[in-house]
């Protein structure tokens, strides 16, 4: 007799309930017993030790350059070929789901920037040549409603802040190439 795939889901559903409930659980008990006997060493073997500043150093460009080069393929993916196609005029076909994709692009492109911006305060040469582009890069923030209003400029000043951030980083040894985020990576953000 064939069970129905709703009686399946819930089962299923309920034996991964279980299973987290008794892994969390039994985990507890384990730090219990062990911080009874020897809290000291529990704390000392558990505690993770911060990295230095030399360590986060090491990979500042390649962080940089991933963040940048993302930041990069998402604003002209969704932000600045639609623009140049004419999709955010009013009236145009489409213009709806172009608004939306920009904003997300727009947000997710802020974020990859803020945090390459994070990354090259982590080697002097990156840092001095970003140093500049922070105001521009601060000023994206409000683009998703500067696109709503019909500002033709703000896609225009989004490519031209990408760019600034392109150059820097040629300039400082790290050449950020686009990277064009999935539709997943877009909708988390990150």
């Amino acid at each position: 007799m064939p069970v129905p795939i709703r009686r399946l889901c819930v089962a299923l559903t309920l034996c991964c309930a279980l299973l987290a409930c008794s892994t969390a659980c039994g985990s507890e008990r384990t730090v219990e017993k062990a911080s009874t006997k020897d809290s000291t060493a529990v704390l000392a073997a558990g505690t993770p030790t911060p990295t230095t500043s030399a360590e986060r150093r090491t990979f500042a460009k390649a962080r940089f350059v991933l963040d940048a080069g993302l930041a990069a393929g998402a604003a002209y993916q969704w932000i600045v070929k639609p623009w140049k196609a004419g999709a955010f005029n009013k009236g145009a076909q489409g213009r709806r789901t172009a608004l939306v994709k920009a904003g997300l692009a727009g947000a997710f492109a802020y974020n990859r920037l803020k945090a390459a911006q994070r990354n090259a305060q982590g080697d002097p040469t990156l840092a001095k040549a970003l140093a500049p582009l922070g105001a521009g890069i601060d000023a994206l923030k409000n683009l998703p409603s500067r696109l709503r209003k019909g500002d033709t400029g703000a896609a225009s000043s989004f490519n031209d802040v990408i760019g600034d951030v392109k150059h820097a980083g040629a300039s400082a040894g790290a050449p950020v190439r686009d990277q064009v985020p999935s539709a997943s990576e877009l909708a988390k953000g990150s």
